[in-house]
């Protein structure tokens, strides 16, 4: 097979196999689907995609251009799950909790998307880089 299909396989595999996690942990907390379907939650799938993405390309060219841009696109996405969608959650829950205690309060409420925890996305990067390497170990160059 081609490089390029690892580049497409390791994402979809680390993706997919970061959200069946957490169908799995959302079973016992009785989120199940939803625990799926929403951001936040363990493993990162955001991490675990872009990670697998970064693995696969270092295990097949080494510290290539491509590994650098792909570096630079993994860095700013992992950073936005952790840091700012992870604050616009924080601020949103606080705006809820405001709004809750206003009388004029009528409209149903939004549900609030909250980032990652640090270590949801340190569980992404190592799940997508072991998944970047089996990749990489089944696919020839």
């Amino acid at each position: 097979m081609q490089s390029s299909l690892a580049y497409l396989l390791a994402p979809a595999l680390g993706y997919l196999l970061a959200q069946t996690i957490k169908y799995i942990l959302g079973l016992r907390s009785g989120k199940g689907w939803k625990a799926m379907t929403r951001s936040g939650g363990m493993p990162s799938g955001h991490t675990a995609t872009v990670t697998a993405l970064v693995a696969v390309i270092f295990f097949h060219e080494g510290a290539s251009d491509l590994f650098a841009v792909a570096t630079a696109y993994a860095t700013l996405f992992v950073y936005d799950a952790l840091v700012a969608r992870r604050s616009i959650g924080e601020q949103g829950s606080a705006l809820l909790r405001l709004i809750e205690k206003s009388p004029f309060a009528k409209d149903p409420l939004p549900r609030v998307a909250m980032g990652h925890q640090p270590l949801e996305v340190i569980a992404g990067g190592v799940l997508g880089t072991a998944i970047g390497y089996v990749v990489a170990l089944f696919i020839t160059i």
